[in-house]
């Protein structure tokens, strides 16, 4: 089988890649995105072009290389992660009350042809006081999440709805989009 590669220093995407069973190998891709990130306003454009890039910097012709990116998208505005619990007290400040979209873009170039997958999942998150938001920021600690929330941990009690294809794209890789694809491209799933 050709190796395979994820081209991404997030533990949240080994960890969902990782659920396929898949041998694989995870390497930093080798692309400055944040050059990049204002010339894009749309949030599907800006993931997939990152994505893309992501995968491309570690792609020979001989490797499967995954790249992914995330963004929240609120009201026009692309946010990415906020890097201090600050600025993530202020992204939930933003979105409290409102409905975003959490898009996932995955890139997977396989013996040198690029495959793109795109999930949008539409998330309304409740009405939270600004102490409210406080005390979540300080239990997950968000800071490295596209929208400063983790689903799969505490984050799940600020929404008060979620319209999904793939409950995992929110945590950062769209399993059943992409183990379609992986299974198209003859690896084994689940390769247990």
């Amino acid at each position: 089988m050709i190796p395979l590669i994820l081209a991404s220093t997030s533990v949240y995407r080994r960890e969902l890649l990782a659920r396929l069973g898949l041998v694989f190998t995870q390497k930093p891709p080798l692309f400055d995105e944040e050059s990049f990130k204002a010339k894009f306003t749309d949030p599907c454009l800006l993931t997939q072009f990152l994505a893309k890039e992501k995968a491309a910097s570690l792609a020979q012709s001989d490797t499967c290389v995954i790249g992914g990116d995330q963004v929240v998208s609120v009201q026009g505005q692309i946010i990415g992660k906020a890097g201090t619990l600050e600025k993530a007290c202020q992204q939930l400040e933003k979105m409290q009350g409102k409905t975003h979209e959490l898009v996932t873009a995955i890139c997977v170039i396989h013996q040198g042809v690029a495959h793109q997958l795109l999930d949008v999942t539409v998330m309304k998150m409740r009405q939270l006081s600004r102490q409210q938001i406080e005390n979540y920021v300080q239990l997950d600690q968000a800071i490295d999440c596209a929208g400063s929330y983790k689903i799969e941990k505490h984050g799940i009690a600020l929404f008060e709805a979620i319209e999904s294809k793939d409950f995992t794209a929110i945590q950062g890789i769209p399993l059943l989009e992409l183990s379609k694809l992986l299974i198209k491209l003859g690896y084994k799933i689940p390769a247990y």
